[in-house]
């Protein structure tokens, strides 16, 4: 009969429970992307105003023309009045320019141009509606659940809503999918024509501070508060940050730098088990042998809390028992590690060798043995 088995066991010995974060923001989302752990989720999944930090999506939207090769660096975008009468932070169009893509990727980015953003809308789709209905669309095509786009700025809209959730997964994907593109957002200043010395300046506070930071977009309204979605290497990590609702630019800035003091602080990356490490042993039905070792098939490296304390928990988990034959290296088997405050871990487990099936002397004493099992059963008295 085959039964869902749990095996409990202590892996390394790490971890205190991590220190309380609590942030000023209203909703925050912070990720680590080099071991894919969400270490904060604070109204993450709300949908909210997301102001200048949606500028990302229609950065994404005009870096995905590039990489389908539909515009290139030089390609120039007509600015209409519908673009220069934009108002807010600009990067100061008026309708004589060709600006290229290049250039306004660096006023959205770096300016937070709302008329660069019209302009690549108009450029790219005909007209902002259809350019916010297909941002809408792609969002959804790539899992951003909690979004709906109405313009291509972040202008106050109220069909305009995005997640600190959705706004960190696409910053992952920036990363990701356009390294070199996504080098823009460590720049610290750019003046198209020398015409905004004003606005040149990147406003991500976390840029000027040499702490690994090197992106991605604040954002504020009066609705929204102060925001930003930020991103810091510091060695072989990187984590993602979005926050919103914070009351003024200084706490906004107050509060990246404590997040990101924290998230490289209180975690560390850890290997707890070895490639090929026997974790349990799995019992085998009708096999040369009884039982099976159960192995990762690389080594599991986690972010743990920094400071040594008691052994993590975890439970093995397969149904059982598992029938010969068995290939080596066949997943049979799933870690599943537990850590206080944060998801489990899900890892799967594989088989450390064959196991063929047993011979005739092997199959006739496991039937014996199953006749015997089901004799005694039957002659069990009642309860």
């Amino acid at each position: 009969m085959l039964r869902f088995m749990i095996l409990t066991l202590a892996l390394l010995g790490v971890g205190l429970p991590v220190q309380a974060f609590e942030t000023r923001a209203t909703h925050a989302w912070i990720y680590d992307m080099t071991t894919h752990t969400v270490l904060m989720d604070k109204n993450g999944e709300e949908s909210v105003p997301p102001a200048s930090m949606s500028k990302l999506m229609t950065v994404n939207m005009l870096f995905e023309a590039l990489k389908d090769g539909r515009v290139s660096m030089d390609t120039t975008f007509a600015v209409t009045s519908n673009a220069k009468a934009m108002q807010g932070s600009t990067m100061f169009l008026n309708e004589q320019d060709r600006p290229t893509v290049e250039e306004l990727i660096h006023g959205m980015i770096i300016n937070s141009g709302n008329d660069a953003c019209v302009v690549v809308a108009e450029g790219l789709a005909g007209s902002e509606a259809a350019f916010a209905e297909q941002m809408t669309a792609r969002a959804a095509a790539l899992g951003l659940e909690d979004s709906h786009f109405a313009n291509a700025s972040g202008w106050p809209d109220p069909g305009q809503r995005m997640s600190m959730r959705d706004l960190g997964m696409l910053a992952r994907r920036l990363i990701e999918d356009f390294p070199e593109l996504y080098k823009v957002f460590s720049q610290t200043s750019y003046d198209y024509k020398n015409r905004s010395p004003a606005n040149a300046n990147n406003r991500n506070p976390l840029l000027k501070l040499n702490i690994g930071a090197d992106g991605l977009k604040t954002g504020h309204t009066s609705e929204a508060g102060y925001g930003l979605v930020g991103s810091v290497k510091q060695g072989n990590r990187r984590i993602i940050f979005a926050i919103s609702g914070l009351t003024s630019d200084t706490e906004r800035a107050e509060e990246a730098e404590r997040i990101t003091a924290w998230a490289f602080r209180q975690f560390a990356l850890k290997t707890v088990a070895k490639s090929g490490q026997r974790l349990a042993e799995a019992q085998v039905y009708m096999g040369a042998a009884d039982t099976v070792g159960l192995v990762p098939a690389e080594d599991i490296t986690l972010l743990v809390p920094a400071i040594a304390h008691d052994g993590l928990k975890a439970d093995i988990v397969y149904t059982g028992p598992l029938t010969a034959p068995i290939i080596k290296g066949a997943p049979v088997a799933e870690l599943v590690i537990h850590m206080p405050d944060m998801p489990d871990h899900r890892i799967p487990l594989v088989a450390e060798a064959d196991v063929a099936k047993g011979g005739f002397t092997k199959r006739l004493l496991t039937a014996a043995l199953q006749l015997k099992a089901l004799y005694w059963s039957d002659k069990a008295p009642a309860s």
